[in-house]
């Protein structure tokens, strides 16, 4: 079976979303673009660490409910957040309901408020690991769980106090908001994303990791 697919619409895409409509829509107008807006990066950082352990298409469709608890995932409110805000949150099954998971969250979005007054915007940090080259793959046996900028990314993260951030959760996000482009050659969406992704990976490359 071939990993790029034709879908009922016509468009060729990676395989990976199947024919569910919403998982779809994220494929082609979401993964592997080029973000840079720091309550975006924060949010693919806190949606990464719940995934652990689950599928991403779970995540995605509590992606609303967890957006309206966790503020629009505007750092420095959810940076405040205290027992209250995490007891509501454990008592509503529209999200994933894990203690760990959530003070994970919180604990990063005061790291995140700390990196965007050192560097003047969250982006800054993690935007100069992403590799200068991004390899197309053509199958999905082409593709790593990990790689040595998830890895170098996964550590500073750790040095500055972050949670939930291991080098495949890292990889999955550098994925995710555009650092790596792994949309398959042959999938439509590749191209755009390489041309988003080439400008930004240069202006960060000259802040050096």
């Amino acid at each position: 079976m071939s990993d790029v697919v034709v879908g009922g619409d016509g468009v060729r895409r990676c395989r990976w979303p199947g024919e569910d409509a919403l998982y779809i829509g994220y494929h082609d107008t979401e993964w592997g673009h080029a973000e840079e807006e720091d309550a975006a990066l924060f949010e693919k950082v806190a949606l990464e660490g719940f995934q652990a352990g689950l599928s991403w298409i779970t995540v995605l469709r509590k992606r609303e409910a967890f957006r309206k608890h966790f503020a629009g995932f505007d750092p420095e409110k959810v940076a405040r957040f205290g027992e209250r805000q995490i007891g509501k949150m454990l008592a509503d099954p529209a999200i994933i309901r894990h203690r760990g998971k959530i003070e994970s969250a919180i604990n990063n979005a005061r790291c995140t408020v700390a990196a965007i007054e050192e560097h003047g915007s969250l982006a800054a940090l993690i935007w100069p690991f992403a590799p200068r080259t991004s390899p197309a793959p053509r199958g999905f046996g082409d593709l790593a769980a990990e790689t040595p900028a998830s890895a170098a990314l996964s550590k500073e993260l750790k040095r500055r106090g972050w949670t939930f951030v291991g080098p495949t959760t890292m990889h999955a996000m550098m994925q995710a908001l555009g650092m790596v482009n792994d949309h398959l050659v042959g999938c439509q969406a590749r191209a755009e994303c390489e041309r988003l992704r080439r400008p930004v990976a240069r202006r960060y490359s000259a802040l050096g990791v």
